[in-house]
């Protein structure tokens, strides 16, 4: 059984990579730390020209019809760039939310322009720091009209739509909110990796529209168990680059006459992060076999996903400025972009002590079963 990317994701995988170089991705993520954060708008209106923006979503949507392991590809070679964009709030949650759970109406109204990038979207959810139970959920919806407070919430400063999970009489259930209203404000938060801007939002009776008849916990636990599979694939490309990064310096630079690389010490190091990633890889590809094919193993692929890839992200970040030695730390090499997008994506659909959680739990349950 082959188990590799077919001929035509790796055409894929190898455009994205050159195309990404050339527009010198990372570069840019660093410019815009070093004008103070935001995204990076003509990245993003040139990806969506390339398709990757509506790159599953079904052609009669704007959608280029692909599949997930095609977004899996794209996923991984914009983590290794480091790309300032809000691909994974809008692509892999608001969009898919919309796809999955919205009305005809609701996809034909948003899908195809999510699709183009004329619309960015994003998931508010969280309301205090911590793990998210329902009882937490004190958002609220009367009357079609929302109120509360969500925070932090990535990119929703960018964002046209937020995806809201509220409290209805009904139950909970994600509602649409457009940004663009005066009910609704939105504060920028200081964050560790200002090129994933996060803000506070507060809805003051804004107006809301209930996203399909699903119950809203499930359906938000559903989004969050994709995107983990889809983010482990981001997460692996940033682990990737460190490690690549790491490599090229122990051989270059010289110490007490050879290269540092030669030493155990480094060695060692490097290879348990290589370690780590070929861990998180395996894990990586089961989940995208499960998304793709819709199997019931999904909810256990995708907590072992993210456990993998967020210690892969982390361990490479910080070895990788550890092997750079006293220039890692310091504000002109990219050592430090990968820490803090390592730090950013291990925090945004939850920590990874709550996903060791949820996979603990769901391996007991399935062995119960």
């Amino acid at each position: 059984m082959n188990f590799d990317f077919s001929e035509d994701q790796q055409l894929l995988r190898d455009q994205a990579a050159r195309f990404l170089s050339e527009r010198d991705a990372v570069g840019r993520s660093r410019k815009h730390l070093d004008d103070g954060g935001g995204f990076d708008a003509e990245l993003w209106s040139e990806i969506a020209n390339l398709g990757w923006v509506g790159a599953v979503l079904p052609e009669d949507a704007g959608g280029a019809g692909l599949g997930y392991i095609d977004l899996c590809v794209i996923a991984e070679e914009l983590g290794r760039a480091n790309a300032a964009i809000p691909f994974s709030s809008s692509v892999y949650l608001a969009a898919e939310a919309l796809a999955r759970f919205g009305s005809q109406t609701q996809q034909q109204q948003w899908l195809p322009r999510m699709a183009s990038g004329e619309v960015v979207g994003t998931l508010a959810a969280g309301e205090r720091t911590g793990a998210l139970t329902a009882a937490h959920v004190q958002t609220h919806v009367v009357g079609g009209k929302i109120s509360g407070t969500k925070k932090p919430v990535t990119d929703a400063a960018q964002a046209q739509i937020l995806i809201t999970l509220a409290r209805e009489d009904s139950g909970l259930g994600l509602f649409i909110v457009e940004a663009e209203q005066a009910e609704v404000t939105c504060t920028p938060l200081e964050m560790n990796d200002a090129s994933r801007p996060a803000a506070k939002v507060v809805f003051n009776g804004a107006s809301a529209e209930r996203l399909g008849g699903i119950d809203g916990w499930d359906a938000y636990q559903e989004l969050l168990d994709r995107a983990a599979v889809l983010m482990a694939f981001e997460q692996i490309g940033g682990a990737q680059a460190c490690l690549d990064m790491a490599k090229s310096y122990a051989l270059e630079r010289y110490a007490f006459g050879r290269p540092i690389g030669s030493f155990q010490a480094i060695k060692h190091k490097l290879a348990d992060v290589y370690i780590a990633i070929e861990l998180a890889r395996s894990n990586a590809y089961f989940g995208a076999w499960a998304l793709n094919a819709g199997a019931a193993e999904l909810p256990v692929a995708a907590a072992a996903a993210r456990v993998a890839a967020c210690r892969a992200f982390e361990l490479a970040s910080k070895e990788n400025i550890q092997t750079h030695g006293g220039m890692g730390f310091t504000w002109e090499l990219n050592c430090h972009l990968y820490y803090r997008r390592a730090k950013a994506l291990g925090l945004s659909l939850g920590s990874a002590k709550l996903w060791k959680d949820k996979l603990i739990s769901r391996i007991q349950a399935r062995n119960d079963a």
